[in-house]
């Protein structure tokens, strides 16, 4: 049974490494399979068979032992960007009118240094670097597809352009005009030379010879065993994949005598040693430490804190949508409206906001505009008062959705209002709306042709008016119809020496808090008790308005 199998797997693997590609490493064995040794080397599809084609088999080595110069056998480290002369290269550069380009001449004295110290310790393995013009010409000439007459399109040309750019190689195209950053009536010609991907690669070779023996530098014999490629990202493409546990690749030539070579690709890297990597880390460290020291300087030292004894909030808001409404086009009005004791804003500071008219679209049963309108604002609230028994107020939010059609009517669709959070965080808040409405048809008819509805003159009568000072606020005979809902996406932040000092202002301020937090639980035990009081109120008059004997003296009705 075979002991090895051929690779088959021939495409190409990709690795990131943070280390410099500079230390790369590889080692390439490249050896010739005669007929003695194919057997141990039998393809994967052959394994099991019985009949093997006579074609594969190769005359014997010499009894004695000695290998002969057919079987030939290679084997090199490469390192990146090593240039590996070829027969040809040597044969070509060695006739100084061959030398053209400065790199030409470079090569020249490079191979009269060689052969002066005895000759190149290479013979069939070379390698191609980036500089060299094979690297441009092959790159330019590789197919997209298996067709024999592919004619290469533009993208494939230009792709091929950005394949051989090199990292410190300038593009010969135009670029764009820095204050020039939208093009609005681009050409053809600007299209087609600015929409393509610029990625510099630096593009490596290692090649073999594998021409007979006493016909080396022929180009026909010259085939490509590994092509690597590095960006500027740290990415590294080999092609094929390192041979690992796998086994060998093949190539056969071809010509009247063909002849079958397998070759191995091994990552021969040296590892870091500790020493090494210690110093690694501290570099890092360094780097690191000097990079928050440049952000720490962009920030500055000096943090704008709030006064002894007051609180700071700072509220990132944003109008998220609206849903429910019976008109398109909606906008909506909003104001903060805070508190008149103990409250206040900077003087800059705008406390209200129009949003953009934003279109419907349906969801489900509803049609929702979705506005993603964001605001900003803080405030500050100042504890004097120290009796318990006097009760903090929070700022309230209200808004006014509104509806605008095509021609320019527009018309109230509701009014709501909601406290802000008294926790900081982030909060999502829906807020239930309504307007207000007149019994008949004709305020219908009128909202419907003419546009406008009755309106409020003032937006807190929406909850509770600043104006009022009763003890009791009464809005009988007021009638409403509820309408949609509004969503509000609020992140709030709270500031405060109270925070961070541990003495009685920070005991005072907690309890300013506490009573806070118990003003939003009341406010909400309130509004369930209301919404009882008001089931239990219609329910009277359903009861009242029903005839006598369908009701007993207890109060109940009469099934």
């Amino acid at each position: 049974m075979a002991e090895t199998v051929w690779s088959t797997d021939t495409g190409e693997a990709v690795y990131r490494s943070r280390d410099p590609v500079r230390n790369l490493r590889l080692r390439v064995h490249l050896q010739r399979i005669t007929s003695s040794n194919f057997l141990r080397y039998q393809p994967a599809d052959q394994l099991g068979k019985d009949l093997i084609d006579l074609a594969t088999f190769r005359p014997h080595p010499a009894a004695s032992g000695h290998r002969s110069e057919e079987e030939e056998e290679e084997e090199v480290v490469v390192g990146w960007q090593e240039k590996l002369f070829s027969q040809f290269e040597v044969d070509l550069y060695q006739n100084e009118v061959a030398c053209q380009s400065p790199l030409d001449h470079q090569y020249r004295q490079e191979i009269l240094k060689l052969e002066d110290s005895g000759g190149r310790k290479n013979r069939r393995i070379f390698t191609y670097t980036d500089s060299d013009r094979y690297t441009n010409v092959e790159e330019h000439c590789q197919k997209m597809t298996t067709a024999a007459q592919e004619v290469p399109s533009f993208l494939v040309e230009r792709m091929a352009n950005v394949r051989r750019r090199r990292q410190d190689r300038r593009g010969m195209e135009g670029g764009i005009l820095k204050s020039r950053i939208v093009t609005w009536e681009p050409s053809e010609e600007f299209v087609r030379n600015n929409h393509v991907i610029n990625t510099p690669l630096q593009t490596m070779y290692i090649m073999a010879d594998l021409g007979p023996y006493g016909k080396l530098g022929y180009k026909k014999y010259e085939h490509v065993l590994c092509t690597l490629k590095v960006d500027s990202n740290g990415v590294i493409t080999v092609k094929p994949d390192f041979t690992g546990l796998k086994g060998p690749y093949r190539i056969e030539t071809e010509g009247e005598k063909q002849e079958l070579w397998k070759y191995t690709i091994d990552n021969v890297s040296s590892l870091a040693q500790p020493e090494e990597e210690e110093r690694e880390q501290r570099v890092f460290k360094d780097l690191c430490g000097r990079h928050r020291e440049y952000l720490s300087s962009l920030v500055g030292t000096d943090f704008e804190t709030a006064a002894p004894g007051a609180l700071r909030l700072f509220v990132n808001g944003e109008v998220v949508s609206a849903r429910g409404y019976e008109y398109d086009n909606l906008y909506m009005h909003f104001f903060v409206e805070l508190p008149t004791t103990n409250w206040s804003s900077p003087a800059f500071q705008p406390l209200s906001g129009i949003t953009q008219t934003c279109a419907t679209k349906s969801v489900g049963m509803d049609k929702v505009a979705y506005f993603s309108y964001p605001f900003t604002f803080e405030a500050f609230f100042l504890h004097e008062d120290e009796s318990a028994d006097a009760l903090p107020e929070w700022p309230v939010l209200y808004c006014e959705v509104l509806s605008l059609d095509f021609w320019q009517r527009y018309r109230v669709e509701g009014y709501g209002a909601v406290m802000l959070p008294t926790t900081p965080g982030s909060h999502t808040l829906t807020v239930s709306t309504w307007r207000p409405m007149e019994l008949g048809t004709v305020a219908e008819l009128r909202r419907f042709f003419i546009g406008g509805s009755l309106e409020l003159e003032d937006l807190s009568y929406v909850r509770i008016p600043g104006t009022f000072k009763g003890e009791r606020l009464s809005r009988f005979g007021f009638r409403t119809q509820t309408t949609g809902s509004v969503t509000f996406r609020l992140h709030c932040l709270q500031q405060s020496r109270a925070f961070m000092e541990s003495s009685v202002l920070r005991k005072r301020m907690r309890s300013v808090l506490d009573r806070l937090e118990g003003f939003s639980q009341q406010s909400s035990v309130h509004n369930v008790l209301e919404a009882f009081r008001r089931a239990r109120r219609r329910m009277q008059e359903a009861r009242e308005s029903l005839p006598q004997d369908l009701v007993s003296p207890s109060g109940t009705m009469v099934s």
